[in-house]
């Protein structure tokens, strides 16, 4: 069956919001579903869009490492993106949600093609990796200019992707993030590298190269380390668990704004507890979970696209993965019905 766009792509953010700071809060690095057909399934993506934007979050992330975009083609990567974008205009109420694209390969053509392609679906900000296939001869002088020459021709600003796992293990330092921070048109960061102390220097260092501006989005990139990335200044997470447990996600920078740090702790516990199933099994463990937290309608979400096959319902890795994520589940239960009452 085609794909074939319903809507003209999104224009819900103009030139002068996308270059300002991206809002505070949770941004979730979307899955991507498939048809038992292997097709891209427009209606589970448009309908975990509208679950997402219902529990506060405030971006959506398509084709980060949660979102399989390795494993489609450039045809349906934007068809996904048109989705969401669709999805988000039908919301009157989060017409503004920025929506972040994942444009990630080697060479600066080819990104810039795909933060294009990105734009005209519907895509308001693309997040890009450091091309990292020829690390071996890759220096810092590259890598900036790399950031450097995407940004300054793509139609849409840049966030920087810091994750070693998904780049050949090229990791970023932030005194290389600074360097890249200082072009306008590179508006943010994701540390899934998880390094508190690179958040804390970024956040606290990067109006120093912004000619004093405090505009650029310092994020975490798991869920196991919200709150200790507020503690010390980060304006949000990127975080895949929040797939499964936003309201949780979202509850912790409200308790922590609030100043009540030891229930902040306490849900940071057990978001960190259940994120743990969530980075051993990657995304076809949290796809495995989407029954389990959302109904047994979403039982087709927990498809991956082959290679990677389905973890059996009744198996043990499942059963492991809902023992560990029992406690949050109950907890995002509870939120799901005080929203609701």
């Amino acid at each position: 069956m085609p794909i074939t766009p319903t809507h003209l792509p999104s224009d819900n953010f103009n030139e002068q919001s996308q270059l300002g700071r991206l809002p505070n809060g949770v941004y979730v690095p979307m899955l991507a579903f498939f048809t038992s057909d292997d097709e891209v399934d427009i209606p589970a993506t448009q309908r975990h869009t509208a679950r997402l934007l219902a529990a506060g979050v405030s971006g959506l992330v398509v084709h980060g490492s949660n979102g399989e975009a390795v494993h489609m083609s450039r045809r349906e990567r934007k068809a996904v993106i048109e989705a969401v974008a669709d999805a988000v205009r039908h919301e009157s109420d989060h017409a503004q949600v920025p929506i972040i694209a994942g444009c990630c390969a080697q060479s600066i053509r080819e990104t810039v093609e795909l933060c294009q392609e990105s734009k005209e679906a519907g895509a308001t900000h693309a997040l890009v990796l450091p091309p990292g296939y020829y690390a071996g001869i890759l220096n810092k002088d590259i890598i900036v200019d790399f950031f450097h020459s995407v940004a300054s021709q793509s139609p849409i600003p840049l966030l920087v992707y810091n994750f070693p796992g998904a780049a050949n293990g090229v990791d970023l330092d932030s005194d290389t993030i600074l360097r890249i921070a200082a072009h306008p048109r590179v508006v943010g960061v994701k540390l899934t590298c998880g390094n508190t102390g690179k958040l804390a220097r970024l956040v606290v260092d990067t109006p120093k190269v912004r000619n004093g501006k405090h505009d650029f989005f310092v994020a975490g990139g798991s869920a196991d380390f919200v709150l200790q990335g507020l503690v010390v200044g980060a304006h949000g997470t990127i975080s895949g668990f929040a797939n499964l447990a936003p309201r949780a996600c979202v509850r912790i920078g409200e308790l922590f704004e609030q100043g009540k740090l030891a229930e902040a702790r306490d849900l940071q516990h057990e978001v960190a507890r259940g994120d743990w199933l969530a980075i051993r099994y990657g995304f076809v463990g949290v796809k495995a979970a989407m029954p389990y937290f959302h109904g047994t309608g979403e039982l087709a979400c927990a498809e991956p696209r082959l290679p990677f096959k389905a973890l059996a319902q009744d198996g043990d890795a499942v059963k492991e993965i809902q023992q560990g994520m029992a406690g949050v589940l109950e907890i995002e239960q509870r939120l799901v019905a005080e929203a609701t009452a």
